[in-house]
């Protein structure tokens, strides 16, 4: 079997093709994956090697492959620092996007640069794929080739494997207080009696796996002693009362919001204490504030 381009640009097709089919991939599941590594590494620099010489005698293939390596290692981190320069950042999204835009239009204007040409000054590549005769091999190359052929359907399969199989990395669960303005920040720690005070409790799945959450809230009345052994302040816990029991199931990486209102109605320094459950098992994450009644 033969392959041959050069009446028509094959080669820019299969790349741009590549790199739309890559980028829709990648922006649908937006994450990254091992068969996207050409978007990166190649297909850039390829398209824009394309675009300039787009002649069959302006460089050997060795120096096009050698150069689509090179350019495209140093045009995709060019275009991360232009993108850098705009309102999106350097986000995957954007970054994916500029990338793929970049290769469509380059890969585009090499396509005209060569169709202008006469069909035998375009760059044409030619391929002969044979069934090697086994016949004219002697023990040692049958058995050269046999290891060869088995050695890459090993790399293909372990590809495969490394694609395909989940990569799960470590396992946790976020457990975050924000403020009323939904900032690290502003919780109200100075409240009159009866005052609502209010916070929002975040629970984020990093299991891999859905979970059943529950959140304890503790009221904890203190009392602040002077210790002379220590010649200092210290507190200790004189009452205790469970306030509320949140309970949410969340899926792998879902999470959950809540904003949780609560009233104190006598004065003195109180402390609001959050306990954590996975599958109805304390967990060893607890949060917590102190407020002061007058």
């Amino acid at each position: 079997m033969r392959l041959h381009f050069q009446e028509k640009p094959w080669d820019l097709a299969a790349a741009v093709g590549y790199t739309l089919a890559m980028t829709a991939g990648l922006l649908a599941f937006n994450t990254g994956d091992v068969l996207a590594l050409l978007l990166v590494l190649f297909v850039p620099g390829y398209v824009f090697v394309a675009a300039l010489f787009p002649k069959n005698i302006d460089i050997n293939w060795i120096e096009r492959i050698a150069l689509s390596f090179g350019l495209s290692i140093a045009i995709v981190p060019l275009l991360g620092f232009l993108l850098n320069l705009t309102p999106f950042g350097i986000r995957f999204t954007p970054l994916v996007s500029t990338i793929a835009l970049f290769t469509a239009s380059v890969g585009y204007a090499a396509y005209w640069r060569r169709m202008k040409l006469p069909t035998d000054r375009r760059l044409s590549l030619t391929v002969d794929i044979a069934v090697p005769d086994w016949k004219d091999y002697n023990a040692l190359d049958k058995g050269l080739t046999i290891a060869v052929a088995g050695s890459i359907v090993v790399a293909v399969g372990t590809l495969a494997y490394v694609v395909i199989t989940p990569r799960n990395g470590e396992r946790f669960t976020e457990f975050y207080l924000l403020g009323p303005g939904g900032n690290a920040s502003g919780y109200p720690t100075r409240l009159n009696v009866s005052e609502p005070g209010t916070v929002i409790i975040g629970v984020v799945n990093h299991e891999f796996a859905r979970a059943n959450y529950t959140v304890r809230t503790d009221l904890v009345g203190m009392n602040v002693f002077f210790n002379a052994t220590c010649n200092c302040n210290q507190t200790q816990e004189v009452k205790r009362t469970s306030l509320a029991w949140l309970n949410h199931t969340l899926g792998d990486k879902e999470n959950w919001t809540h904003r949780y209102t609560f009233w104190i109605n006598a004065s003195g320094l109180w402390k609001l204490e959050l306990f954590l459950y996975k599958d109805a098992i304390l967990t060893a994450q607890t949060l917590h504030f102190f407020i002061r009644v007058p």
